[in-house]
């Protein structure tokens, strides 16, 4: 049994993108599920593991880490798997780019940001469409350049925190025509094995 752990829900961007890193990197690992749809993450056992009450976690090497930036860094430290450029210009634009889904877009799309949006009177499709759609029209032009995925020739940092997000935008029916680039980096990713095995639908629990 693999001493590699993964605290997990089968719908967070945040572990999915986790995900997507260690099937990249051929690490095994064992999901145990946290169902975030009945708190889960609030429940004792889970709190003893992440006082956030988040997910996703990641113990490796001894070590339970948290935050799923944070623990794709230590992977493409620690295993040279990279997920960031070498040059500090190129390292900052990469880390610009997963940051504008991670810390922009991501953050207000999450399950329990959507219900209190729904418990103040709006609604879950509403909200998504909005913010997702108004991220996406700044990430766009950010995607500047003719490399395959966002920032070179291979998957990087912004690609593993780009593609869960477009999953996201097309379970609640964004629009992305207007975002060429977006889908065909999303396109490129998916037919790659190792991100399609890490797509909610694979993971999910009785998948």
């Amino acid at each position: 049994m693999t001493d590699v752990i993964l605290h997990d829900y089968w719908r967070s961007s945040s572990a999915y993108r986790v995900r997507i890193g260690l099937n990249l990197l051929g690490i095994a690992y064992r999901s145990i599920p946290v169902d975030l749809t009945s708190s889960g993450q609030r429940a004792p056992d889970h709190l003893k593991v992440n006082p956030q009450g988040l997910v996703p976690v990641l113990e490796i090497d001894g070590l339970r880490l948290t935050q799923s930036l944070a623990i794709l860094e230590y992977l493409d430290e620690t295993r040279a798997a990279g997920f960031l450029p070498k040059a500090p210009a190129e390292r900052a634009r990469a880390r610009a780019l997963a940051m504008a889904v991670a810390m922009d877009i991501q953050p207000v799309c999450n399950l329990r940001v959507a219900q209190h949006v729904v418990g103040l009177g709006g609604t879950t499709e509403d909200w998504m469409h909005h913010f997702i759609t108004l991220g996406f029209q700044g990430l766009e032009p950010m995607l500047t350049g003719d490399t395959p995925f966002a920032h070179g020739q291979n998957p990087g940092l912004a690609d593993l925190c780009l593609h869960p997000q477009v999953y996201n935008a097309n379970r609640w029916g964004v629009d992305l025509t207007p975002f060429p680039r977006i889908a065909a980096i999303a396109d490129r990713m998916e037919a790659i094995p190792q991100v399609a095995a890490a797509h909610p639908d694979r993971v999910k629990p009785g998948a």
